[in-house]
């Protein structure tokens, strides 16, 4: 029997050093595509995918995450007093309780983050999602990938093919059989030496595992970058329980790059009806 899906791990306890001075206040999952932040399209995803308990591993300076989906007393009393509408912070109210929130004391790496929400998460199915890894799709990446848990059950990851000179930056998919944008997973390797990756199907930020994962973080050394990898906990896993990648149909933009953070802004702003025209006209007058 395939469990249900209804809860999310979102890792959120890194010092977004990439983007520093940016970052030194204020969490690079606060960082704006538009006007929502990374963090927001995040969480959107993962509703418009049935999950019902976000979980938030942060860090220190990360309050402002929790504030964002909390009540904003002073902003909405004021909105009110002015005749404004609220409806444009509707979906940044999380229902109480739908918000959990645990502290990773100190950067330790992905699987570190997971684990630190192992008692959350209990003995149920979880979805991980990583913010920098903005998805533009329809249906959303998430939902993509639940659909396939569905009929598929074990764990799933989420798979986009890379340039063959790229494939050192990732984690990497050993495939088995393929059915369309599903592809058994026969081994993991974590950001592997350049010419010996085992093909060109990336690890990328979506993850539905089922628990025991946990408990193999539990005692899990540290991998590449001296961080606790969660891709090494995955592959301990292959053989054990079924595997597969699914292939994200639509746009992955990297924003803990600086370079896709700025493509995604322009990508969304294009969409849109009320600037996409001014920053059309802009780019064209280049």
């Amino acid at each position: 029997m395939i469990k249900p899906l209804r809860k999310a791990v979102f890792p959120v306890g890194g010092l977004g050093t990439r983007f520093l001075p940016a970052t030194k206040a204020m969490p690079k999952e606060m960082l704006p595509i538009v006007d929502r932040p990374l963090i927001q399209y995040a969480v959107d995803e993962a509703m418009e995918a049935g999950i019902e308990q976000m979980i938030f591993v942060t860090g220190r300076g990360k309050s402002a995450i929790e504030d964002h989906f909390d009540i904003a007393f002073e902003l909405e009393t004021t909105m009110n007093e002015r005749g404004k509408s609220l409806q444009i912070l509707d979906a940044t109210r999380l229902k109480p309780g739908a918000a959990a929130y645990v502290r990773q004391q100190e950067p330790m790496g992905l699987g570190h983050a997971v684990w630190c929400a192992r008692d959350i998460v209990g003995d149920e199915p979880f979805a991980v999602l990583l913010a920098d890894d903005f998805m533009l799709g329809q249906p959303g990446c998430l939902k993509q990938m639940v659909e396939a848990y569905n009929k598929v059950g074990g764990n799933l990851i989420c798979a986009e093919e890379v340039p063959d000179d790229q494939t050192h930056r990732y984690g990497i998919i050993t495939p088995g059989t393929r059915d369309g944008a599903l592809t058994e997973v026969k081994g993991l390797v974590e950001k592997p030496a350049a010419g010996t990756a085992p093909s060109n199907l990336s690890v990328i930020g979506r993850y539905i595992l089922q628990p025991e994962v946990m408990r193999v973080l539990d005692g899990q050394e540290k991998g590449a970058g001296g961080e606790i990898q969660l891709t090494d906990a995955m592959a301990r896993m292959i053989g054990g329980q079924a595997f597969h990648g699914v292939t994200f149909q639509g746009t992955r933009y990297d924003c803990g790059d600086k370079a896709g953070f700025i493509q995604a802004n322009i990508a969304v702003a294009l969409e849109r009806a009320d600037i996409g025209p001014a920053v059309q006209a802009f780019i064209d007058a280049r």
